[in-house]
């Protein structure tokens, strides 16, 4: 009979940790050492399958599989997409925890986002799309070899949004809004870039008669050559005197840096005071209307293909055309 074990007591006979690996120790003299990982959840399974046994059936759990999501999937991704994960995951949980990943399957799929659907159904979008990548990483990781039950399970169709910003709609904000809200529009409006993209460049980013622009969503890299009207708007932003100067292109005049939540709020004050609906990340299609061709309007937004842009901006303006005489 073998010794009690004094650690790892939680670890099945026959596997054992040291450091931060874990393994499969035989019984025969000399004991065999069997690296199994890292991950405690595979760790187990692959245990199970040296000793001919069926794995704990609690490392298998959706919960399992979102807890190594969570730690090490969603850290790689954009500040933004990671707290949108982090709210869908929570969504997901909720219904899915405790189940086997082996036990969904595409009618469960499509019983949650018919629930979901019936308030939501952008998100239940966004949330069936995170548990097709998850079920997909579970598959690389090794928890489950079934087929991805997203697989084939149809989403909402959603209306892209088409609304367009006149002049005279951006004006009536723009004579409502603060002074750091108001060079956060226009830069929005010269550059065609997105609200958080807007947000982070820095005095720094300005070199070399360009404004040098690495986009968070794609990694498009950008640079604007600072002419005509964006060459007046960085001297007058860099022309206000300041109680301090931070290294923020958008920043208040204590030099922090205008956020994602401050853009928000003064925004929504704004735009309330004007009477208009128009959101602030509409100025980057805007943008995008308002040059001078398509070609301009691609290489300004950084869309991969001219189609993509073709349609963000007929959506908006329609199809300019000649009449007939």
């Amino acid at each position: 009979m073998g010794r009690t074990r004094t650690t790892h007591r939680d670890l099945p006979r026959g596997m054992t940790k040291k450091g931060k690996n874990y393994y499969h120790v035989t019984t025969t003299t000399p004991r065999v050492w069997m690296p199994l990982g890292q991950d405690r959840a595979l760790a187990l399974m692959a245990w199970a399958r040296l000793e001919g046994s069926k794995p704990d059936p609690s490392v298998k759990t959706f919960e399992a599989v979102a807890l190594r999501y969570e730690r090490e999937v969603i850290p790689t991704k954009a500040r933004r997409t990671q707290l949108d994960n982090l709210k869908e995951l929570e969504r997901l949980r909720a219904v899915f925890n405790r189940v086997q990943i082996d036990h969904i399957k595409p009618h469960h799929v499509r019983l949650y986002m018919d629930k979901r659907g019936q308030t939501a159904k952008a998100r239940a979008n966004r949330e069936k799309a995170l548990l097709s990548h998850l079920y997909n990483r579970a598959r690389e990781w090794g928890y489950t070899d079934a087929p991805n039950p997203c697989a084939g399970v149809k989403a909402f169709k959603e209306a892209g949004r088409d609304r367009y910003v006149s002049d005279a709609e951006f004006q009536a904000v723009w004579d409502k809004a603060h002074p750091t809200l108001r060079d956060a529009m226009d830069l929005a409006l010269l550059t065609g870039q997105r609200p958080a993209d807007v947000l982070k460049i820095k005095r720094a980013d300005i070199h070399d008669g360009a404004l040098w622009i690495v986009q968070n969503k794609t990694g498009a890299k950008r640079a604007i050559e600072i002419v005509g009207e964006l060459a007046e708007l960085i001297e007058r932003i860099k022309a206000r005197p300041r109680e301090r100067l931070g290294p923020f292109l958008i920043q208040d005049d204590d030099g922090k840096p205008l956020r994602a939540d401050g853009l928000r709020s003064r925004f929504t004050k704004a735009r309330e005071a004007a009477g208009v609906s128009f959101q602030f990340r509409d100025i980057r299609a805007k943008a995008a209307s308002d040059a001078s061709d398509l070609s301009h309007s691609q290489m300004l937004l950084g869309h991969k293909r001219r189609e993509m842009t073709e349609h963000y901006v007929r959506q908006r303006v329609g199809h300019r055309v000649k009449p007939l005489r």
